[in-house]
């Protein structure tokens, strides 16, 4: 992250030793408030005000989208609709994918502008549970919720899984909760007991739960309660 002189010198074209006598003078503001410190970092959505003109004034952008089926986790793509396709907001260029879902995967996709907050998602030691309901070809049984539990070995990449979450909630619905994504993980998983899966809906990531009043290919700002409560959940996995 830069420092706040070197990013005014850098924008208002100035010696830093002028960026000195401009705080001294409280004519900086940062996020609303008289800057004191010219090597304070900032960062890239910090409010920056000179005179009372932005030289810095990003806002950042955490969105929850209900991913339809036959839609492509990516920013860009020459054959197929993308997840930012299907966004309206004249920013949409700006942001990037937080945790992909397969193209006939459906559910809760999280996009931000923010990649510091996008990559502690990602962390392993965040543990945030990401949760799907799977419908199967074949009929479930108990077998399965320690199998899962126990995890399973992919010979091709020579690991086995972290321990899963699976809850049985009909003859060919269950729920799963991983705290990885291995590649096709959920479909390689049932494919132990030679198990079609014949969809894929993620519905929550940690402590965010997909809007019931989301339509597939809608999309809405996650709230300051709702990201709170995220950031609690990944600030307790570390400690």
């Amino acid at each position: 992250m830069p420092r706040l002189d070197r990013h005014l010198s850098k924008q208002l074209n100035i010696k830093r030793s002028d960026v000195r006598r401009l705080l001294a003078q409280g004519r900086i503001l940062v996020d609303g408030k008289p800057a004191t410190d010219i090597s304070q970092t900032i960062n890239q959505f910090s409010l920056v005000e000179c005179d009372g003109q932005s030289t810095l004034a990003n806002t950042a952008r955490y969105l929850m989208l209900h991913k339809p089926a036959g839609v492509v986790s990516a920013t860009q793509d020459q054959q197929h609709q993308t997840v930012i396709d299907l966004l309206e907001q004249p920013w949409k260029d700006q942001l990037h994918i937080a945790g992909r879902l397969d193209f006939n995967t459906t559910g809760l996709m999280l996009l931000t502008n923010d990649g510091l907050w996008s990559r502690q998602l990602s962390l392993p030691g965040s543990q945030l549970v990401k949760r799907y309901r799977v419908q199967v070809e074949q009929p479930l049984s108990i077998d399965y919720i320690d199998a899962f539990e126990q995890g399973f070995y992919f010979d091709y990449e020579n690991i086995t899984t972290r321990p899963a979450e699976l809850k049985i909630l009909s003859d060919f619905v269950a729920e799963v909760g991983l705290v990885e994504g291995r590649y096709h993980q959920i479909k390689r998983m049932f494919g132990q007991f030679d198990n079609k899966v014949l969809s894929i809906h993620r519905f929550a990531v940690g402590s965010l739960v997909l809007d019931n009043e989301l339509n597939p290919g809608q999309s809405r700002s996650l709230s300051p309660a709702e990201l709170e409560a995220l950031a609690t959940m990944m600030g307790q996995a570390r400690t």
